[in-house]
């Protein structure tokens, strides 16, 4: 599984939608927490497109960095660094230019040999 979640990240860095979706089932689950409370979530890889096609223009550049990797009974656990550097200003007072960086994790679990799931967590 580790092989095809390092694929899902390269895609990702590189704001490559059509290669991140190549490492989906069709029926994809995709959800993102923040503070512990899920904000987003999509079923189906048609959702996670439209999703993934939508948000990529809100950064000029971005990158989902391992920093470890487990994986216990089926689920795979990815300790990440992420950082961005925005390509729009935003409502909240972000402006074009400015950096984020942020820890946090994200599970995997895979089925015919591409990911069924994936669960984002940030603080």
């Amino acid at each position: 599984m580790r092989e095809l979640i390092e694929r899902y990240l390269g895609a990702y860095n590189r704001m490559d939608v059509d290669g991140m979706l190549a490492t989906m089932h069709r029926e994809v689950v995709f959800e993102n927490y923040t503070a512990g409370v899920l904000s987003v979530r999509t079923q189906g890889v048609n959702e996670l497109r439209h999703l993934a096609e939508s948000s990529r223009y809100l950064f000029s550049a971005r990158r989902q960095l391992v920093l470890a990797y487990e994986e216990h009974e089926g689920t795979a656990t990815v300790q990440i660094l992420f950082d961005g550097t925005f390509a729009v200003d935003l409502p909240n007072g972000v402006r074009a230019g400015q950096s984020i960086t942020m820890s946090g994790r994200s599970m995997f679990r895979q089925l015919d040999g591409l990911l069924v799931y994936i669960a984002d967590y940030s603080e």
